[in-house]
């Protein structure tokens, strides 16, 4: 019989273990949030920044061992709750009754981000589960795109921080590029909105590239995106069958069903079918809501930073960087021509 102290010691132990560690997440989240505010670095956005503190702290002090549990938590948990919360942004009636030739469009930029990219990094002989989700990130929707699919394809946490921290600066890199040629293109504002909305990483990018063209321009990029984010979820489950028939393949039968997905659906029906025609609730509430989905994502992305060593970084990185840098210039250039 195992002793009452021991296991009230145990108990203990564990509850300082996983309070510390989120608390030392929640830090890290916080100043990622300060760092972004810097010129510069506000490009990046307080993801990236905080990804880039977690890096730095595991080069110089190492893993913190003691607070593994609440790290754990953050980087699992949180996450999951934050991909939840993420489907109150998909707004379904919009993309329903406006979105279905985007829906069209978005699909396309999936699936070519998908071949292009994993071709690119067959050649190139890169790393197969960080390539395949920068080319979903770079299809989808960026860090919350290879954030949900992580879990689905069992990725590595180093593999998942380094492919959100790759995606926000190429994305981020894009996105100014786009600011700065803009005047001298030759589309109007909506098909301008369209191909930054089709082309680019994120909603943050797609923001910033589509603001300095006017509202109309931003809302019609905002639409494209969210039907590239909608397609999430039939992406998710395609990604689970895969798996499950090369886990019976290799002998492999447990597989564990993705239950925050169904969260991201129920959001996506609460967010659009009933606060958004039934209940009135402010902009500053759903504001709120948003910022604390991007610090529970943030926080997470902390838990996940720590996991990654320089050495791999340098070694396994360089070659997926190649590959969606390559994958984003021919995105760009293909849809810049179709509009």
């Amino acid at each position: 019989m195992p002793n009452p102290n021991q296991q009230k010691k145990a108990a203990k132990k564990l509850d300082v273990s996983l309070i510390s560690g989120i608390g030392f997440t929640l830090i890290i989240a916080v100043l990622g949030f300060a760092l972004a505010v810097l010129p510069g670095l506000n490009r990046i956005g307080p993801l990236a920044c905080a990804i880039l503190l977690a890096v730095v702290y595991r080069q110089v002090f190492g893993y913190p061992e003691k607070l593994r549990t609440g790290i754990q938590f953050s980087s699992k948990i949180l996450l999951r709750l934050a991909i939840i919360l993420y489907g109150l942004k998909l707004n379904m009636i919009v993309v329903f009754h406006q979105g279905f030739p985007l829906l069209l469009r978005g699909s396309i930029t999936i699936i070519f981000s998908i071949v292009v990219l994993m071709t690119l990094a067959k050649w190139l002989k890169a790393d197969f589960n960080l390539s395949l989700l920068l080319s979903l990130g770079t299809g989808i929707c960026g860090a919350a795109a290879i954030a949900a699919i992580s879990p689905i394809i069992k990725a590595k946490d180093e593999d998942t921080a380094m492919g959100v921290g790759i995606i926000a600066l190429v994305g981020t890199v894009f996105s100014i590029i786009y600011t700065i040629i803009f005047p001298f293109l030759s589309l109007g504002l909506i098909n301008y909105g369209n191909w930054v909305g089709i082309s680019l990483h994120e909603i943050g990018h797609v923001a910033l590239a589509a603001a300095p063209a006017g509202q109309d321009a931003l809302v019609q990029a905002l639409l494209a995106k969210l039907a590239r984010v909608f397609l999430l979820v039939p992406v998710c489950f395609i990604l689970m069958l895969w798996m499950k028939k090369k886990g019976n393949i290799e002998g492999e039968t447990k597989f564990e069903f993705p239950w925050f997905l169904i969260g991201f659906i129920v959001m996506s029906f609460v967010g659009s079918y009933i606060i958004g025609e039934k209940v009135v609730v402010s902009k500053t509430v759903m504001s709120d809501i948003a910022y604390g989905t991007s610090f529970l994502l943030t926080m997470s992305m902390t838990g996940l930073g720590l996991n990654i060593s320089l050495k791999e970084l340098r070694t396994k990185a360089m070659r997926p960087l190649i590959a969606i840098i390559i994958t984003s210039i021919f995105l760009s250039l293909l849809t810049y021509i179709s509009f």
